[in-house]
C-alpha cells in the first residue's frame, strides 16, 4: 500500500520514506494540496505553538488544515488516540495525507504512525512550519513553511 497510487506528478518525484511515503518540502505540501481534492493537511504540534507561533493558512485553495496534536502539551506524551482523531477528521487511507511539525521531526514520527494504521500516503513536510535553527538560534527563516512564504495566520 506504501506510495501506491500517486495522483500528482509531484507525488511520483518523492522519495520513500522509512515507513511512510516520503519527506516533501512545504513547497511540494503546498502542490499537492492544491492538485488533490481529498488530500489533507494534519498539523501535529501543540495546541501553544498554534496559538503562539501561528498556523498553516490554506484557505485560499479552499481548504483548512486539520490540526491534532502528535505529543500532549504539558508533558508530551504520544497522544494515544492521534489516528483515531485523524480518521475521525475525515482523512481518507488512500488520500494524500500531509503532516506538519516545527521542524519535521514529530511529524515523520506521526507520519509512520499513519502508515502503519493503513494510511498508504501519509508524507512529512521536511522543515516543518518553523524550520530548524539558523546562525543566531532562531526559527522561522531557515527553512520550513514560514520561511517558504506560504501563507500562515497567527491569533
Amino acid at each position: 500500500m506504501l506510495g501506491e497510487g500517486p495522483i500528482t506528478g509531484i507525488e511520483e518525484g518523492v522519495a520513500p520514506g522509512d515507513g511512510y511515503a516520503g519527506d516533501v518540502t512545504p513547497q511540494q505540501a503546498w502542490s499537492i494540496i492544491e492538485e488533490s481534492g481529498n488530500a489533507v493537511l494534519i498539523d501535529c504540534r501543540t495546541q501553544p505553538e498554534w496559538a503562539f507561533v501561528g498556523i498553516p493558512d490554506i484557505s485560499t485553495l479552499g481548504r483548512k488544515a486539520t490540526f491534532i496534536p502528535w505529543q500532549v502539551f504539558p508533558t508530551m506524551q504520544i497522544n494515544a488516540q492521534f489516528v483515531d482523531q485523524v480518521r475521525a477528521g475525515g482523512a481518507e487511507e488512500d488520500a494524500p495525507v500531509l503532516v506538519i511539525c516545527r521542524s519535521g521531526s514529530r511529524s515523520r514520527s506521526a507520519s509512520v504512525a499513519l502508515t502503519g494504521a493503513g494510511f498508504g500516503r501519509c508524507y512529512n513536510i521536511a522543515g516543518g512550519f518553523e524550520g530548524g535553527l539558523d546562525g543566531d538560534k532562531h526559527r522561522g527563516g531557515k527553512d520550513g513553511w514560514k520561511a517558504q512564504g506560504l501563507p500562515w495566520i497567527q491569533d
